[in-house]
């Protein structure tokens, strides 16, 4: 018996693996989108950013020294730096700011919340009143995103609307009678002046 040997020599560009043909390279789709390439910042730009950044910290640096007492700070180089007169400057325009007096409504208030007694629950009907706005908001939002829903609420509305005007508004006896019961419900309210 004769021995023959052969020997395969595989090149990877042209063989079948598990019978099947090499498939070509992806073809990115015509609609792709890519990203342009970030432009780098210009050395302008950086050391703008740089002094604006080293200015900021020797601002902070001098008030920190001017809290603790210290008249002049030294800076990271060495020299002396004194910008007590920034700082000082600085100071005196939040003072300024502060002997400002508060509008009106601002005093108002200040002084409804003094006459307040029980400041505990008044602060927890705030509090229920906002979480209140906040669940019926996300209500109607989502009843808002329901098919159908939306538009038959309008026609309501707009139906509501119409009948109510037509009830109340066009002659002068119903409009009378309807300003007089807004009045009475407002002085019911607020109480008889």
């Amino acid at each position: 018996m004769a021995s023959t040997s052969t020997t395969i020599s595989l090149s990877s560009s042209s063989t079948l693996i598990d019978g099947k043909a090499p498939r070509p390279p992806p073809v990115s789709p015509p609609y792709s989108v890519t990203l342009p390439p970030v432009a780098p910042q210009n050395r302008q730009q950086n050391r703008e950013t740089w002094k604006a950044t080293a200015y900021c910290r020797k601002i902070a640096r001098n008030v920190i020294a001017m809290a603790t007492g210290e008249s002049q700070i030294k800076a990271a180089a060495g020299t002396q730096v004194e910008v007590e007169t920034e700082v000082s400057e600085i100071v005196n325009t939040v003072q300024a700011e502060g002997d400002t007096e508060l509008p009106e409504i601002v005093k108002t208030i200040q002084a409804a919340w003094d006459k307040v007694d029980d400041k505990y629950a008044v602060t927890s009907l705030g509090v229920a009143g906002f979480l209140g706005l906040w669940v019926s908001s996300g209500m109607i939002s989502s009843i808002d995103r329901l098919p159908l829903v939306p538009g038959v609420l309008e026609l309501v509305g707009i139906g509501y609307t119409g009948w109510f005007a037509y009830r109340n508004l066009i002659f002068q006896p119903e409009r009378e009678a309807l300003i007089q019961k807004i009045k009475d419900t407002y002085n019911d309210i607020l109480g008889s002046s």
